[in-house]
């Protein structure tokens, strides 16, 4: 059987998206994807046991996402920057109206209502907010700077307002935390004039201050990581272990017994596991493939003379590595821990899915285009 090949002179509609894509940002995004694969089979099998459930239960959910997960990334990535901009703006209505619904009907976990059952289904509306509100934002921005009469900077102020407000009610800080800072380099890279950039860092200072003053398990968190004496630190003191016998090699693949003992070693400590099983190997590649991401989408940004892709491409690799930085150095101990899964790695069906959507909407503002139509070859 011959390979699938496409030639340079293929003018179908998946030739000219494999020619005009960044394949080595593709690569990377897949790799990312496998080693995550490989992660979850290694800590999936001892979460499930931990609710008596099938060994394999959380692989097999994390399989019947994976599909549709690639499927959304290819689809998104055909679409021009007029249609990722429809598909954001239509999106980011849907998944607001259901974040507005998950606090009076979604179920209560540890605490916070962001969950909403459709079909049987458990989504977190917040996940698909985030890709889509960065672009919004920026196709706001970017309309505000191009037309003196335009109210984008208002408009941006009133859509991040709400967007925090919706993920403070849950309550979610890690996720308003990564949008705070998405939304601020987007304010940065609009030219927008620094004062009102500092103004902004004072205030997301003074509302940090406020959510450990008023707020007990914020207070919590920062203390135990301030002060390890100060409460339970179980989970930290056991993904810090796990990296010391993982050293550089690791205990080899399935040797690991971090995952036996951290609940949540298949999400938000799914780092700790790739240190102790693959060992420092692993941890450097895991860290190289997400730098590698982040610099790549940027420097293929700022080769377009199109301030919108600029602007929408700079917030969701900000928010895409922010979001991998945190799960990496909570498992660290390098800040409080958040709660947040690293990007294609950690299982979540929800997590995948939004992610797979800012991808693709990455792909697609990064492809060669001219006059907006996909030509030159990578």
């Amino acid at each position: 059987m011959k390979p699938i090949t496409f030639g340079r002179t293929d003018t179908s509609i998946v030739g000219r998206w494999w020619w005009t894509v960044d394949r080595m940002l593709l690569t990377a995004i897949l790799l990312l994807i496998v080693i995550g694969i490989i992660l979850l089979m290694a800590a999936g099998p001892a979460a499930a046991g931990r609710i008596n459930a099938d060994p394999l239960h959380f692989v097999r959910r994390q399989f019947v996402f994976l599909p549709p997960a690639l499927l959304v990334i290819f689809a998104v990535s055909l679409l021009s920057p007029q249609g990722v901009r429809r598909v954001a703006l239509v999106a980011y209505v849907i998944a607001l109206l259901l974040m507005m619904i998950a606090p009076l009907t979604g179920p209560a976990i540890k605490g916070a209502t962001r969950w909403v059952y459709i079909g049987g289904l458990s989504i977190q509306p917040s996940e698909f907010v985030k890709p889509t509100f960065a672009v919004v934002s920026a196709w706001m921005f970017s309309e505000g700077r191009l037309n003196p009469n335009f109210p984008g900077f208002r408009v941006c102020m009133a859509l991040y307002a709400v967007t925090a407000g919706l993920l403070i009610i849950q309550p979610d800080f890690g996720q308003t935390m990564v949008v705070s800072a998405m939304w601020g380099v987007q304010f940065f890279l609009a030219g927008l004039p620094l004062i009102l950039v500092v103004v902004l860092f004072a205030l997301s200072l003074v509302g940090a201050v406020g959510a450990y003053m008023l707020l007990p398990h914020v207070q919590s968190r920062v203390d135990r990581f301030l002060n390890p004496e100060s409460g339970d630190t179980y989970q930290i003191e056991k993904a810090m272990q796990a990296f010391r016998d993982g050293g550089f090699l690791g205990r080899g693949p399935g040797e690991g017994r971090v995952k036996e003992l951290l609940p949540d070693s298949h999400t938000d400590f799914i780092f700790a596991v790739a240190g102790e099983e693959f060992g420092l190997i692993l941890c450097l590649l895991v860290v190289g493939l997400f730098a590698f991401v982040v610099t790549r989408a940027m420097s293929r940004s700022t080769q377009e003379n199109n301030l919108f892709i600029i602007i929408a491409v700079g917030g969701l690799t900000v928010q895409f590595g922010m979001q991998a930085l945190v799960n990496m150095a909570s498992s660290l101990h390098m800040m409080p821990t958040k709660g947040m899964t690293m990007p294609f790695v950690s299982y979540g069906g929800s997590s995948m899915l939004g992610l797979a959507l800012g991808v693709g909407m990455i792909l697609a503002l990064t492809r060669r285009h001219v006059g907006g139509v996909p030509g030159s070859p990578s």
